[in-house]
């Protein structure tokens, strides 16, 4: 899995952007919208809310691609790639999805991902290394966890959550900005103007910065179901091998900024494990090992 940081990246640019449009049309008809009480604002602020939740996961499969420079196979080249679409195409039918796209991506650090928008029309795409770098039976585990989150229908769950957090960002940055408004620049009209603007702004980023702590907690959450996935699709030992194998592997070109979150293998320290949307390698493989009731 490797969709999180992005998703949230994208939302928030989609957001400032849908503000940015907001205020102009403000500015230029005069229109104060959600101003109707808060039960106004609370609609206004579902609306928009929700409607940057569903554009980031529109975009989802597109940017993926882009950012990471993925190569969709059409005809295998190889028969490494003949074994991958195989493989996807078996695991695919054991979940009951549609096949995916599938796609390798250039980079030594072993790491996969799926996204996209529908379970019956995903992307799954692997990095070079973790080709040359995990064995058949371990890479497929890998691929049985990327399907799993596929087939678990993760990306909507998620998409709901950051629909409902981001209702309740623009409802109370717009709170905020009006509150500045009206207290600090002495505005005569309230809720116009740059400066409501630029406080709504702020505060809809910070805030929105603590509701993707909370996307991320749940996305920590979902790894474990997507482990057990992988397991059962591909073998316990299979998948606690896949994982040991990333665990291992501490060297490597990191993969952007933008696409860390959303690999299988991905663990950010200090402050920025608040961030983190996956649990540390160790417990994963302790909860498959307690799951299989496998020892060391």
């Amino acid at each position: 899995m490797k969709r999180i940081f992005l998703f949230i990246v994208t939302n928030l640019a989609v957001l400032a952007l849908l503000s940015l449009v907001l205020f102009v049309i403000e500015q230029v008809f005069g229109v104060r919208l959600g101003q109707d009480g808060l039960g106004g604002l609370l609609a206004f602020a579902a609306v928009f809310g929700f409607g940057g939740a569903l554009i980031s996961l529109a975009l989802s499969k597109w940017t993926a691609k882009r950012i990471m420079g993925v190569r969709v196979i059409g005809q295998p080249q190889s028969d490494l790639e003949a074994w991958l679409l195989g493989t996807v195409a078996r695991l695919a039918e054991q979940a009951r999805i549609g096949m995916p796209e599938v796609g390798i991506f250039d980079a030594e650090e072993m790491n996969a991902f799926a996204t996209g928008a529908r379970r019956n029309a995903a992307l799954v795409a692997v990095s070079s290394g973790l080709l040359r770098g995990m064995t058949r039976p371990q890479a497929e585990a890998v691929l049985g966890h990327e399907m799993s989150h596929v087939a678990n229908g993760d990306m909507v769950t998620l998409t709901l959550l950051q629909g409902v957090l981001n209702t309740f960002v623009i409802f109370l940055a717009r709170i905020i900005g009006g509150i500045v408004d009206r207290t600090l620049l002495k505005n005569d009209r309230e809720g116009s103007g740059l400066g409501f603007f630029v406080t709504t702004l702020v505060a809809q980023f910070v805030l929105g910065i603590f509701a993707s702590m909370i996307v991320c907690w749940f996305s920590r959450y979902r790894e474990f179901r997507a482990d057990r996935g992988g397991a059962n699709l591909a073998g316990t030992a299979n998948m606690i091998g896949a994982l040991e194998s990333l665990k291992r592997s501490s060297h490597g070109e990191p993969m952007p900024a933008q696409m860390q979150a959303f690999g299988i293998n991905g663990e950010p320290g200090g402050m920025m494990r608040l961030f983190m949307s996956h649990p540390p390698l160790d417990e994963r493989i302790a909860a498959l090992r307690g799951a299989g009731g496998l020892t060391t």
